[in-house]
């Protein structure tokens, strides 16, 4: 059997597909399930049509919520949000949340090739898997190398030593997911249940990757703001060289709110979305409820950032904020005091065709559909 995380690491290249060829992204996330449909013509992508749904209430929650559903409720919301969209297609692609996966870097030595990789990971990676590597799927794919810039060259010719750039032609970098087979399997069933097919599977960060990036080639660091958790990945090359996970999301933020200023989960959840971290004439102690939360989120970014420059002796260029949570007014300005970078809220949209009377709505919650549209674009190359 093909393993259905084959093939994730896509490169970005043009469009292909037929005169009318069409693609469908489905993104089951945690609170919410988002579907983005795209169709090709003459070399450009436009967008047929989108759609979202909250699960809290499929398992008696508020909207927002992380909801943790059945099988059967799962796929009775995925047939309510594809019949809602009007999204036309029998095989989808779909997202897998990347808390069903592990991923990481091993270092190989520079001399390992590419052939070779089958036979060395699975062994490699037994030392960071917690479980028996049976109950995993594996992908891998090589880092490109980092060239040694004209700075760094001087440098050791002026210290007469080539010790620091020859150390890191010594080592190959191999980035390797591992996802559970059971998560693959739970897809498989929520998809049969809607009398679907599925294209392909793919990690969520790697649509994200898609929908945000274009050509960068210095590192970035993209957050992805979810209802649950934030999931950073530090991209260079269009590739994952540093991802984490801090265990705190918007959904955190809204009840924290609603148990500090008793009230309910769904009016916090509404003045959230309504005031963010500006200030609220009403409850002027909003703002400083959430900041708790983003300057935790912000220190851990920092202790992951450090990491990756300390490992690869460079700094991210610029941060790149999506999903959901990134739409939370007054976040961009926070952050600008913690980063010293430029920093800018992804546009996923902006890659498709869409009516000029939805551009300001697709432009201010394109962020939520970058995983259902990053997968689409996949489908359509």
């Amino acid at each position: 059997m093909d393993n259905p995380l084959k093939k994730f690491f896509s490169s970005f290249s043009n469009l292909g597909g037929g005169a009318d060829s069409s693609a469908v992204g489905v993104d089951i996330g945690s609170s919410a399930i988002k579907i983005v449909e795209i169709k090709v013509k003459r070399g450009r992508a436009i967008l047929e049509t989108y759609g979202a749904i909250s699960l809290g209430p499929y398992d008696g929650l508020d909207f927002g919520r992380v909801a943790n559903l059945s099988v059967e409720k799962t796929a009775e919301a995925l047939k309510e949000v594809i019949k809602q969209s009007g999204a036309t297609t029998s095989s989808p692609a779909f997202s897998i949340p990347v808390q069903s996966s592990l991923i990481f870097t091993i270092d190989l030595p520079a001399s390992v090739k590419e052939s070779e990789l089958a036979s060395i990971v699975p062994t490699e990676a037994r030392k960071y898997i917690p479980v028996p590597i049976t109950e995993v799927s594996l992908d891998y794919f090589m880092l490109p190398q980092k060239e040694s810039s004209f700075e760094e060259m001087n440098s050791s010719s002026n210290n007469n030593s080539a010790s620091v750039p020859q150390k890191k032609l010594d080592k190959t970098n191999v980035l390797v997911v591992a996802t559970q087979n059971d998560a693959i399997s739970k897809y498989r069933a929520i998809i049969s249940q809607c009398s679907l097919s599925a294209s392909f599977f793919e990690i969520e960060i790697f649509s994200s990757i898609r929908a945000n990036f274009e050509h960068e080639l210095s590192p970035v660091l993209l957050m992805d703001f979810g209802a649950s958790r934030t999931k950073l990945s530090v991209v260079e090359f269009g590739m994952v060289r540093s991802y984490h996970t801090i265990e705190r999301g918007g959904a955190e933020i809204s009840q924290s709110i609603s148990q500090s200023l008793s009230i309910p989960f769904s009016e916090a959840e509404k003045m959230k979305k309504e005031f963010g971290l500006f200030d609220n004439p009403v409850e002027k102690s909003l703002a400083d409820i959430i900041r708790i939360h983003t300057d935790y989120i912000f220190s851990e970014t920092n202790n992951a950032l450090a990491e990756y420059e300390k490992r690869y002796n460079r700094a991210i260029s610029k941060v790149i904020f999506t999903g959901g949570g990134s739409l939370l007014k007054g976040l961009k300005e926070v952050a600008a005091n913690n980063f010293r970078v430029e920093i800018e809220v992804g546009l996923p949209f902006s890659k498709v065709n869409a009516p000029a009377f939805l551009e300001k709505v697709l432009e201010t919650m394109g962020a939520e559909f970058a995983v259902a549209l990053g997968l689409a674009l996949r489908k359509l190359k």
